[in-house]
């Protein structure tokens, strides 16, 4: 049986303004956020949703509350749905990384930053294990755009994803999983915001 999955980016903070890295900090939704977590939710309001997950940032978590309350359900928080950590960087933009630190090659671990393929995997293991507990259902997932777009480089082969696929807050991302295999339906629709 198919998991229909929603995988869904955190609306806007102070710090997507500022273009400033968040990773693991817990940085709260700014008003326009709060927003578009409430025309995501009004926009998919009749749309059937068994159970509904998200990271346990509060981005995250106050993101997919509206949804969550229009449809009578609890947000299941994960920690494994966070964005991938950065370590050092986290508050930092690029440009004030590249002033900071000799090396700015995000792989390098030694500033406390989580692997990419390490984040792909959990990524891969926590959203399998969701699908996998909902066969036969649709779900939403509230999580990150480094973590989604992670994800999709994953399941595609690198032709989706980080590189090529933007994610933009509140962007929907809509999956099929069956047979232990992931198919890519749409990437980062926003027609809730345009509404």
């Amino acid at each position: 049986m198919e998991t229909i999955l929603f995988l869904i980016r955190h609306g806007e903070t102070e710090w997507n303004l500022a273009r400033r890295i968040q990773g693991h900090s817990d940085i709260q939704l700014n008003e326009l956020g709060k927003e578009q977590a409430k025309k995501l939710a009004a926009w998919y309001q009749n749309h059937h949703f068994d159970a509904i997950y998200s990271s346990d940032l509060s981005r995250a978590h106050r993101t997919a509350l509206p949804l969550a309350s229009l449809h009578g359900l609890e947000v299941q928080r994960l920690s494994a749905l966070r964005e991938r950590c950065y370590g050092d960087w986290e508050g930092l933009t690029y440009e004030e990384i590249r002033e900071r630190f000799q090396d700015v090659d995000p792989e390098q671990s030694i500033y406390g930053i989580e692997p990419f393929v390490k984040m792909q995997q959990r990524a891969d293991a926590v959203l399998t294990d969701i699908a996998s507990r909902h066969p036969g259902q649709t779900v939403a997932v509230v999580s990150h755009g480094g973590f989604i777009n992670s994800f999709l480089h994953w399941i595609t082969e690198g032709k989706q994803g980080t590189g090529i696929s933007r994610i933009d807050n509140t962007g929907v991302s809509l999956l099929r999983f069956e047979s232990d295999r992931w198919e890519v339906l749409k990437v980062n629709d926003t027609a809730h915001l345009q509404s």
